[in-house]
């Protein structure tokens, strides 16, 4: 009876230790893990400043015009097109109507 109540002791002893370094070797883990998140968090807002720097409207206006030699189109040389969705009911009879309206020349960006 002796040894059996010495053997449920040890049983006892070795799971309490157990769960101890288990509990350690978790916060280790909870430690590390915050570490990690706090460096993407941190990436994250580096790669949102940059994608701000590069999605400027002045930045790409300055790459269409410096390095693709793109220019604001002169008067006339765009045209809108508008077309209008036919009714159900009307389609395949006659043809479809348009409307055609020439864009002002107004530039969307201002060159520096």
């Amino acid at each position: 009876m002796k040894t059996l109540t010495v053997i449920a002791a040890m049983a006892l002893l070795l799971l309490y230790v157990w769960e101890r370094v288990e509990i350690v070797r978790i916060g280790y883990q909870v430690e590390r893990l915050k570490v990690k998140k706090v460096a993407l968090e941190r990436e994250r807002d580096e790669l949102q400043v940059k994608l701000s720097a590069l999605t400027s409207p002045e930045r790409i206006a300055r790459v269409a015009t410096g390095k693709l030699g793109l220019v604001p189109p002169e008067r006339g040389q765009v045209i809108l097109v508008d077309l209008k969705p036919e009714a159900p009911a009307h389609r395949g009879r006659g043809p479809t109507m348009l409307d055609v309206k020439l864009a002002r020349n107004e530039p969307m960006w201002k060159v520096p």
